[in-house]
């Protein structure tokens, strides 16, 4: 059985996370206490009581994330026996979660992963202002269409394809005119479903040039190893070993498609039969399964979720 470990994006976050792991385990507290201390910050304090309008803020939802993901990571390594080099063939994270999975392969440490993603989602929030971007779901249609439909749009401004999630699922980003031009033409052309999205920034397209620019800056400032574990991109959506790529990859994912569907094929056409989304939620374990269908697609979040885990290894 070959495994991949995957690693939740935004969205996914939710008030409380992670709390159970930290109370029950010193190796997953300590994960919380390492991040507060990077920040200089109590995040785990957001995290766990809230409020979850500040937890959803982007500069505070990303390095969260990248936060729980890693403390359920750490308690499977010390209580469920696994070696991550051995035990799993790649791994692989939805935007954002790209940082978590670097850490999880120990390309960047928990600390630096942290700051990172802080100063990520600050620029991002800052590249655009609010109000001025915009991004949609578009359900039901393939990626070639989902570009057909932006670049039709793109005549009211900036408009592209910013998630191939799969299971005929395209997220678009822009600005908001093209984006709302977009949506209308979808359902002209009789798309399943359209639907703006509640987001504060338009994610993934040309218009987080300024974000890509401040984090180009700020990974020349962080150590960057060559990781333990394949790491599928999401620029590429096949796996990246040189640091330099490595670099390379996360500022280019800024204004980038995250190809998503393209990344979980890869895996499964290499033999990965097993997948667990590691960390918050579920989203990705959905979304896997409409990718890759023979292949099975549970969450680990929790110690009820890590209990099962290690049973099933004997």
């Amino acid at each position: 059985m070959s495994v991949a470990f995957v690693f939740p994006g935004q969205g996914s976050q939710a008030v409380g996370m992670g709390k159970a792991l930290a109370d029950a385990f010193t190796c997953a507290r300590q994960v919380f206490e390492e991040v507060d201390a990077a920040l200089g910050e109590r995040l785990s304090d957001t995290i766990w009581n809230g409020p979850a309008e500040t937890l959803t803020l982007t500069e505070n939802a990303q390095p969260a994330l990248m936060t729980v993901s890693i403390a359920a990571l750490h308690v499977l390594e010390q209580e469920a026996g696994l070696d991550i080099t051995r035990d799993v063939a790649f791994v692989a994270g939805h935007s954002l979660g790209e940082y978590s999975a670097l850490a999880a392969a120990r390309s960047l440490s928990v600390a630096d992963a942290a700051r990172l993603l802080r100063v990520r989602g600050q620029a991002m929030q800052k590249a655009v202002p609010v109000g001025a971007g915009a991004m949609a779901a578009l359900i039901g249609l393939d990626l070639a269409e989902a570009k057909s439909i932006a670049t039709e749009a793109s005549s009211a401004g900036v408009c592209a394809a910013a998630n191939d999630n799969g299971g005929g699922q395209v997220v678009l980003s822009g600005a908001k005119a093209a984006v709302e031009r977009a949506v209308d033409i979808a359902k002209a052309r009789g798309v399943k479903r359209a639907m703006m999205l509640p987001v504060s920034a338009p994610f993934h397209c040309l218009l987080m040039q300024p974000a890509a620019d401040v984090m180009a800056e700020a990974l020349t400032r962080v150590s960057v190893k060559a990781p333990l574990v394949p790491v599928v991109a999401n620029v590429p959506a096949r796996p990246v070993k040189d640091p330099a790529a490595v670099v390379r990859n996360l500022v280019e994912q800024i204004t980038a498609t995250v190809r998503w569907r393209e990344s979980v094929l890869f895996m499964a056409q290499s033999g990965v039969s097993s997948f667990f989304e590691i960390g918050a939620g579920k989203v990705l374990t959905g979304l896997i399964k409409r990718i890759a269908e023979a292949a099975s697609a549970a969450a680990i979040g929790s110690p009820e979720d890590i209990a099962r885990f290690k049973a099933s290894r004997g």
